[in-house]
């Protein structure tokens, strides 16, 4: 089987680092395009193709060849400074990528959403998610699948203060955290960005969604490779 080429959108991010760290051990994928609005410092890898693109005008020429498209973006509404702002990189942003990968011919979109994700609900952040989620199944991809962690774990580079509390206290929380209320355990971002890749590796045509449990196991399966 000839190596696949991956896009990955959000590398700069916490789990964007560690999937594009994933996709470059896997044997699966020999290029990897990484797209972003500036220079990033990558790790040196033959495999890797930087792109300095206006990731909120990609065209089906940015996706040219790519079978696999991987999504990490995301920002915080404080950080984009409001609501309208927020929308546009969290909803706007990737539904237009995904709509120029599809039409270039890519196969699969792996998305990287949030646990409670709802275009019904009342949260502004988690509508917005929900709302991606929904407007992503639309589109005719072989497969689609759909990360929805809970709190992140990791070295953030950017400072996020009530985050930095609520790791403090997560590994106590989640003990507390069974049954229905397990999808909103905290996971480390590192699991996240090894389960993109697992979850791509699937080789299944639908639209799969995958929580706590499931991130837990694809991380595993690609541990174990």
């Amino acid at each position: 089987m000839n190596p696949r080429t991956a896009v990955l959108l959000g590398a700069s991010g916490l789990v964007g680092g560690y999937c594009l760290r994933a996709l470059l051990e896997s044997a699966e994928w020999g290029r990897v395009v990484v797209l972003s609005r500036r220079e990033l410092a990558l790790p040196q890898s033959a495999k890797i193709t930087q792109k300095i693109v206006d990731l909120h005008s990609l065209t089906a020429t940015d996706f040219t060849g790519v079978q696999d498209v991987f999504c990490a973006t995301g920002t915080t509404i404080r950080k984009a400074g409001s609501q309208e702002e927020f929308r546009r990189i969290d909803h706007e942003m990737p539904l237009a990528a995904a709509r120029a990968a599809l039409a270039a011919g890519a196969q699969q979109f792996v998305l990287v959403s949030s646990v409670g994700a709802d275009p019904e609900s009342k949260n502004f952040y988690l509508r917005t998610k929900g709302e991606l989620e929904r407007d992503l199944a639309t589109l005719k991809f072989h497969a689609i699948h759909i990360l929805r962690p809970g709190l992140l774990l990791g070295d953030r580079q950017e400072f996020r203060p009530g985050e930095r509390l609520a790791t403090r206290i997560a590994p106590l929380l989640n003990l507390t955290l069974y049954g229905p209320l397990k999808r909103y355990r905290s996971v480390a971002a590192e699991k996240v960005g090894k389960a993109m890749v697992g979850a791509a590796r699937r080789e299944k045509s639908g639209i799969f969604v995958h929580e706590y449990d499931q991130i837990v196991q694809l991380a595993r399966g690609q541990d174990a490779r």
